[in-house]
């Protein structure tokens, strides 16, 4: 059977969706995107997801007339519709065609489900490398701390690292503060302290990286939200990456060099086990809600 995805208001074979030729994302990358993580058939952070797609679209000019609920709803059509558990989720929303008129326009929104394929163990055991950007950040870019579809730069830049055996590289602003990797944000810890960029630097406002942040203030670790030089990164004592499929990959190298005693550090270690534990606990709770609810409905309720 053909994998199927949700697009507009429909589910559609793979092969069989197309989007207009003159679609605004498709010419111009006036779009947003979500990337989510399902377990247990329940989409963690799925209410964070939609915060911040909501919250871009209306910062950003892009047009929904899709609410929450109509958005939860394609979602999980989709992972029905694919026999899907934990998968990986990609949410795209654009401004649509640009042939019919702006009264008319209708935004172009795109759900696909793929089983789930986490990074290599080895990036967890032992650290991963990564590079400096050649690139900077511009605070006064207007897309920079939403996620859009205008990601060439950041792919081009990811791609470099890559050709350097890096499973990254870090983003500096023009003004030289620490901003974020590629497709994840960077924290740093220094004498059991945790620090991290603040989302006006800007940097993504990444749902793993709230979570993280969530479970440090729940494990009572000092957490600190500051602008960070080149110094700090080289000084600390751990770092390590956040995204939602990554979670907390930790980094022993950038470029030639050793972050601190070139181990993996307990705290990534830590709060990897933490955020494994949560996703395992919201999903569980999640599905049982849900569960509850459809036999509230069935029985009239």
């Amino acid at each position: 059977m053909a994998d199927r995805v949700f697009l507009n208001d429909r589910l559609v074979d793979i092969d069989k969706a197309c989007i207009s030729v003159t679609d605004s994302g498709f010419l111009y990358g006036a779009g947003l995107f979500e990337t989510m993580r399902s377990h247990n058939g329940v989409v963690f952070a799925l209410r964070d997801h939609l915060d911040r797609l909501f919250y871009s679209a209306e910062n950003l000019s892009i047009s929904t007339s899709y609410d929450r609920g109509y958005i939860t709803d394609a979602i999980y059509q989709v992972l029905s519709a694919n026999g899907l558990t934990d998968a990986r989720l990609r949410l795209t929303l654009s401004n649509g065609p640009m042939a019919e008129s702006e009264q008319q326009r209708k935004p172009t929104l795109l759900i696909t489900g793929t089983p789930l394929r986490v990074y290599p163990s080895e990036y967890y055991k032992k650290g991963v490398l990564v590079v400096l950007c050649p690139f900077r950040q511009n605070p006064s870019e207007p897309t920079f701390g939403h996620k859009t579809t205008s990601y060439f730069s950041r792919m081009i830049a990811l791609n470099l690292a890559h050709q350097k055996g890096a499973a990254e590289a870090l983003w500096f602003t023009v003004d030289n503060r620490l901003a974020e990797g590629c497709i994840s944000n960077v924290f740093l810890v220094k004498d059991s302290v945790l620090y991290t960029p603040p989302v006006r630097t800007p940097v993504l406002a990444g749902v793993a990286r709230k979570t993280v942040c969530q479970i440090a203030v729940a494990e009572s670790i000092e957490l600190v939200d500051k602008d960070l030089l080149i110094d700090d990164v080289l000084g600390a004592d751990e770092i390590f990456l956040t995204n939602m499929i990554m979670q907390v990959i930790p980094v022993v190298k950038v470029e030639k060099h050793t972050v601190g005693d070139g181990n993996v550090g307990s705290m990534a270690k830590r709060l990897r086990e933490k955020f494994d534990a949560l996703i395992e606990q919201e999903c569980q709770i999640s599905k049982e809600q849900k569960r509850a609810d459809e036999s509230e409905s069935r029985n009239g309720k």
